[in-house]
């Protein structure tokens, strides 16, 4: 391990800070008189609504990973508040599909209901915003498992789990909480992993991280 200076944890985690709260607030305001509301369990698996029409689902309360289907791949995950399908208009709901990371409360809506009441409320610059920061955390988990190095990965990975709620960290072992989101082995993952619990640079008990004590760029 290279002696590299310590590193920020929320400077590496500026796509969650950037979340657009008071616009998905707009939305959801706007959307629950007209959805239809309910609680989850743990681990519920959704979908987009099938090939007549399209939904989309409302977290209230909760968070929710979004999946590739073909290989189960997690492109990314969501804490409530927070609006998942407003950007599935052309494309087929069939590619993609949700899951719950606890018991969560959701509601859904047609995709176009949801389109009716954001032009009658004049709600498009909401929208914007939403799709905006939708599409830059997809587009950061997919280049940070591209064009990284293996450790480059997981460094990222562990910061993005320090960000998930203690109730989804306790539950969820920093080794598959990053084999689910990325194409790495497990045997590669669970090395790094002790080599940097054994260099003291993280806190981490019968698989559960606890802490980030610091992570150096390089490896």
């Amino acid at each position: 391990m290279q002696a590299i200076e310590k590193s920020v944890i929320s400077a590496d985690c500026t796509d969650r800070k950037d979340k657009p709260n008071s616009h998905i607030q707009n939305l959801i305001n706007c959307f629950l008189p007209y959805a239809n509301t309910f609680e989850t369990n743990n681990k519920q698996i959704f979908n987009y609504g099938n090939q007549d029409e399209n939904t989309i689902i409302i977290l209230l309360e909760g968070s929710i990973s979004l999946y590739r289907k073909h290989d189960n791949m997690i492109l990314n995950s969501e804490s409530a508040p927070f609006i998942f399908g407003m950007g599935q208009q052309s494309t087929s709901p069939e590619y993609l599909f949700l899951r719950t990371q606890e018991p969560c409360l959701v509601a859904t809506l047609s995709l176009t209901e949801a389109h009716r009441l954001i032009d009658d409320n004049e709600l498009w610059e909401s929208l914007a915003k939403l799709l905006i920061y939708t599409i830059a955390r997809v587009y950061a988990h997919c280049a940070k498992i591209s064009q990284l190095s293996a450790y480059e990965i997981i460094r990222f990975q562990l910061l993005e789990l320090m960000n998930e709620s203690p109730e989804i960290r306790s539950k969820t072992t920093a080794a598959n909480y990053i084999i689910s989101r990325t194409f790495l082995s497990r045997s590669g993952t669970m090395r790094i992993l002790a080599e940097l619990r054994a260099g003291n640079y993280i806190s981490i008990e019968k698989g559960i991280l606890h802490n980030v004590n610091h992570l150096p760029l390089k490896y």
